[in-house]
């Protein structure tokens, strides 16, 4: 695990326009279609979440899916971790 520097987040985000740095966490929201279409996506990324063994924080309100995270066993610091997930939900969400 390697936690990121300033210039690698910010280079990361960079090529990542839909996230963002919210203090100590990178975030995304996403809109579907519709609650099933949402809770279809967060379904799929629970399962993955589990496979890499990496949890974000979900919220949803209706089609509305709000993701954020940061690497708990790095004193909440934003790490590889966390932007590899963040390229799992960029993936999934195509």
């Amino acid at each position: 695990m390697h936690v990121l520097t300033d210039q690698e987040l910010r280079d990361w985000l960079a090529h990542h326009p839909d996230w963002s740095q919210e203090g100590n966490e990178i975030t995304t929201s996403l809109i579907f279609k519709n609650f099933v279409e949402a809770f279809g996506f967060m379904s799929q990324l629970a399962i993955e979440m589990e496979r890499v063994n990496h949890h974000a924080t979900i919220t949803n309100t209706y089609k509305n899916v709000k993701i954020s995270m940061t690497t708990h066993e790095a004193d909440n610091q934003i790490t590889d971790r966390d932007t590899h997930l963040a390229e799992i939900i960029i993936n999934l969400k195509g």
